[in-house]
């Protein structure tokens, strides 16, 4: 099943004199400075990237196929191989904390030493990379249920370490394991103000990887929007 695509460096001889020379060693040594700093400090990121409108959104959950979910008995979550390396030691996890968390600094492993993260689901704000958990918008179980079961595991692994769109989230620990696989139906957010955005980005989700929703999941999810 092919994925939609979506609307993402002379020669002088002459001895220069000690107040130059030590005006280009400072110079240098500043721009070392920077250098290691830009290797290390991450800027946070509002929100992940591709999060529809309003508009957009309800277009695409009107487009979405409504259908009673199956397969659930066979689901595994090693059907789903995360986390996966990204870049040098990064895996998909330690990529979500640079990019979400705010002045992020990471060790030669990629973990993060300092730093600190907002929950959008609960409006928490922590500064232990180990309080945050990276949810996937749809959970895993859920993208099973609703078509997954048909993806090769390729795609899967795609879809399990999915940086494109709006599929990886930091969060409170205990707020994701709260949300489990449970879809809008039966779980949203404790923080109602977020609750449009939650859904606008569920609902981005579900299309881009033409997945279905059942009955009571799009009642759900009009509501939320109905809150923008």
């Amino acid at each position: 099943m092919a994925r939609r695509a979506v609307s993402a460096r002379p020669t002088v001889r002459a001895r220069p004199a000690i107040g130059v020379r030590r005006a280009v060693s400072a110079a240098v040594a500043a721009t070392v400075v920077v250098v290691a700093l830009t290797l290390t400090a991450v800027p946070a990121q509002a929100t992940p990237p591709n999060i529809p409108s309003y508009s957009t959104a309800l277009s695409r959950l009107n487009s979405l196929t409504v259908a009673a979910e199956s397969h659930q008995s066979s689901y595994s979550r090693s059907l789903f191989p995360h986390w996966i390396t990204i870049t040098g030691s990064c895996n998909t996890r330690e990529q979500v904390l640079k990019r979400d968390g705010s002045n992020v600094v990471v060790n030669s492993s990629c973990y993060p030493t300092s730093g600190s993260w907002y929950s959008p689901f609960d409006g928490a704000t922590w500064t232990q990379a180990s309080d945050v958990d990276i949810d996937h918008m749809v959970p895993l179980a859920e993208a099973w249920r609703s078509g997954a079961w048909a993806w090769s595991t390729a795609r899967r692994q795609t879809y399990a370490n999915d940086l494109g769109g709006p599929e990886l989230w930091a969060v409170t620990d205990n707020v994701n394991q709260a949300k489990g696989d449970k879809d809008p139906a039966d779980w949203q957010p404790p923080l109602a103000s977020f609750r449009c955005t939650y859904a606008r980005a569920w609902i981005q989700v579900k299309w881009y990887y033409d997945m279905t929703v059942d009955s009571a999941e799009k009642s759900a999810l009009s509501g939320m929007l109905a809150t923008c």
